[in-house]
């Protein structure tokens, strides 16, 4: 009897084995701990300036098999540690090899998204640090269609040196965070859709992408299409870039159907590990009827980084004028901001 249990575990132990090497999963886990000391002076908001120490720590969580007809599945999750833990961003992709890729964004990783200010730096995006830009962030164009919308990319073409990628992303609650699985999905009725354009040749990168929201955030069929156009071009260690962005809030009226419009240029040098950057970006609420265009927010920073291996120093002078984009009468609102980070990855 105990030789029987022992054939049978032996025989269920090996079927186990081919089982797991059928459908070998790979895990990888990874994260970085972020530590930065600023001093800030922000006329918006007293409760903005001063000066702090603050430490941002995020684990990734990544997951990879492939299926029996040769297509891999990937799954990825950021995770957010401060104080409490939160996802931040989490996408599981199929890749279907020459069909192409589909990727369900459950939270951020829309190719849409990823254009939304694509301007060279060493440390972060102009506008990345600005408390005071919540309405006013010029990097809206894509954020609609971020989270629980799904994109499809065709795989990268070379033809005769110039290099296509292109990706199509749908979402069927645009504006809104994804539902869960077992939530049966939100009730919106707003859907979403967008389409992204890159076309690389000789160092020399221009894309394109073009947004539209169904009913946007207005009732009544009032539909918002989002755009934006960028050239960035790279020669050894001097990278430069142009991008602009409109929102166009069709049949809109009152604040809410007010065009946006963004502006954004930088240049980075990079030599090894060290890395110099300087960036500029505006933002501008269009005129609409008898309302007239805002003042223009401004925003501007210079940056530097130096890597050592898994730690990376970065610094940041940032400035910026008309803080969310006052009214034309109203008085502009200024902010500055001293940074040194340090990032730790493991």
């Amino acid at each position: 009897m105990n030789k029987l249990k022992t054939i049978g575990l032996s025989a269920l132990a090996g079927s186990l084995a081919v089982t797991t090497a059928s459908n070998a999963v790979e895990y990888a886990l990874s994260g970085d701990a972020y530590v930065v000391y600023s001093s800030e002076d922000d006329t918006t908001t007293e409760a903005a300036s001063g000066k702090t120490f603050a430490a941002d720590m995020d684990l990734y969580t990544n997951a990879s098999t492939e299926l029996d007809n040769g297509f891999t599945v990937s799954f990825f999750q950021g995770i957010n540690t401060n104080s409490t833990m939160a996802v931040t961003t989490a996408q599981i992709t199929l890749g279907m090899g020459s069909l192409g890729t589909l990727q369900l964004n459950e939270d951020g990783g829309s190719r849409a998204n990823a254009i939304d200010d694509v301007m060279p730096n060493a440390m972060q995006e102009t506008w990345d640090r600005v408390a005071s830009l919540s309405t006013t962030n010029p990097s809206f164009f894509g954020a609609s269609t971020a989270q629980g919308s799904v994109d499809y990319r065709i795989p990268t073409l070379d033809l005769g040196g110039v290099t296509i990628n292109a990706a199509y992303t749908y979402d069927p609650n645009a504006d809104e965070e994804a539902a869960n699985a077992s939530s049966g999905g939100l009730d919106t009725n707003v859907s979403g859709s967008a389409i992204v354009l890159e076309v690389s040749a000789m160092g020399l990168t221009i894309g394109l992408g073009e947004e539209t929201i169904e009913n946007g955030t207005l009732p009544k069929g009032n539909d918002e299409v989002n755009t934006t156009g960028y050239a960035k071009f790279a020669m050894g260690p001097i990278t430069v870039g142009y991008q602009e962005a409109y929102a166009d809030s069709m049949n809109g009226t009152g604040a809410v159907g007010r065009d946006l419009s963004a502006e954004f240029m930088g240049v980075s040098y990079t030599a090894g590990d060290i890395s110099i950057s300087y960036g500029e970006s505006e933002y501008q609420n269009e005129a609409i009827g008898a309302t007239v265009t805002s003042k223009t927010q401004e925003l501007e920073a210079i940056q530097a980084s130096y890597t050592m291996g898994a730690m990376t120093i970065m610094a940041s002078l940032s400035e910026g004028s008309n803080i969310a984009a006052p009214a034309a009468s109203a008085t502009g609102q200024s902010y500055e901001e001293t940074s040194i980070a340090v990032n730790f990855s493991f």
